[in-house]
């Protein structure tokens, strides 16, 4: 069942990117990406409500947080993952650590982009 609620949580948050990011700012696209911004931030707002609701008070099952966390928001956006365990870490009294992630994380990652388009294009 965990990997079911994983997958059918997966399918409806790549699903919701999708919408988001083709039909809500179409015009902005090649501009701004303001679609994927605004999954960025919805699903950071989301996963912040889930992860209080879920783990903090336990409003919902924990069942829940495959379904959501895991898989809605895991397909929705990973940027939101990525901001809770940002902020778990300056909450635990590791704001050193919490800013060295972030500085890492979006630094690596954008060098990784980058470094893959270039292979990719010398190779192809």
């Amino acid at each position: 069942m965990t990997w079911l609620a994983v997958a059918i949580g997966g399918a409806i948050g790549a699903m919701g990117r999708f919408a988001v990011t083709a039909y809500t700012f179409p015009l902005l696209a090649n501009r701004f990406p303001l679609g994927t911004l605004t999954v960025n931030v919805l699903g950071s707002l989301l996963m912040g409500v889930c992860y209080v609701l879920i783990i903090e008070k336990s409003v919902l099952s924990p069942e829940w947080r495959n379904l959501l966390m895991t898989g809605f928001l895991g397909a929705f956006t990973t940027f939101s993952t990525f901001a809770l365990d940002a902020v778990t870490l300056w909450q635990n009294g590791h704001g050193q650590l919490a800013l060295i992630y972030i500085a890492i994380s979006v630094c690596a990652c954008v060098l990784a982009v980058a470094v893959g388009i270039e292979c990719t294009l010398r190779l192809v």
